[in-house]
């Protein structure tokens, strides 16, 4: 199967992303949203990341003109229809997550593939909700969509080759680099990268080092383009917290335990940039 047109499910951060990656490599695109709001304001940051490459020159205004010509904003699941895949790129949350994934599947015909950009939640699980197991797959994008290379392809335990193999050909008509993953807790990049995030705090609570040390030597020794204690205040010191949480329960291995001092952090409200402080104050 070519994948030729893609309907994504949300227009925030992830879903618009996704939504420029596909037009800019020439996919069609219709991406939905439960409010007319939400959707135009994903489409106007679609416009504007375009507009930050047309003055890197990346792109030229043609190629702008062209992709957002591909793109369909709506709220209408009805639009859905002529997709040969369907992304569900909405917020976190289990349960809303379940509701649009059984809404699509009834809408859709029994070939489209349906994919979620989950990055936490169980694919096989996802799946079982769907009249098509074998024809779902995790499609896990990185943030921000447009410049990161990775993707993660996640086979559930029922997904078919032909699933996968057409999700991959199309990851790579978007110029992405995907990884193949089996389903597990945290996949491959979250499963190496918070448990990691969750050491520096344990290393910052024992007084080992400074903050601005510990993420100096990550960066210097390691080549990071980050250190670990602010890229967990730019993921949110709670989100960090909730996936150290979700491995512990789920591995039920002590070496996931969520380091004291993040837990505190978040019980004070310090959970990064979006609240002005968390290791370190913005």
């Amino acid at each position: 199967m070519t994948i030729q047109t893609v309907g994504i499910i949300g227009a925030g951060t992830m879903g618009n992303g996704i939504a420029q990656a596909c037009a800019v490599s020439g996919v069609h695109v219709v991406m939905i949203d439960v409010a007319q709001a939400a959707v135009d304001k994903g489409l106007a940051t679609v416009s504007g990341s375009l507009d930050r490459l047309i003055k890197k020159e990346k792109l030229t205004a043609e190629q702008k003109t062209a992709a957002l010509a591909l793109i369909k904003g709506s709220t209408n699941y009805d639009d859905l229809k002529g997709a040969q895949l369907v992304i569900e790129a909405a917020t976190e949350n289990h349960a809303l997550k379940l509701k649009i994934l059984k809404q699509v599947d009834e809408l859709v015909g029994p070939e489209v593939i349906v994919a979620s950009n989950t990055s936490s939640i169980s694919i096989t699980q996802l799946a079982a909700a769907t009249s098509r197991p074998d024809r779902f797959i995790g499609m896990h994008f990185f943030n921000p969509v447009p410049m990161m290379a990775l993707v993660e392809l996640i086979r559930g335990y029922l997904t078919s080759d032909a699933t996968h193999d057409a999700v991959k050909a199309l990851a790579e008509k978007l110029g992405k680099s995907p990884i193949t993953v089996k389903n597990a807790p945290g996949f491959v990049v979250n499963r190496i990268l918070v448990p990691m995030i969750n050491e520096a705090f344990f290393v910052l609570s024992e007084g080992i080092a400074t903050a601005e040390d510990i993420d100096a030597g990550m960066k210097l020794g390691c080549n990071q383009p980050i250190g670990p204690l602010a890229l967990a205040d730019m993921i949110g010191l709670d989100v960090c917290l909730a996936v150290m949480e979700v491995y512990l329960a789920q591995f039920g291995d002590s070496k996931y335990r969520p380091c004291p001092l993040l837990k505190e952090m978040v019980a004070a409200g310090q959970l990064g940039r979006k609240t002005g402080r968390g290791v370190y104050t913005y």
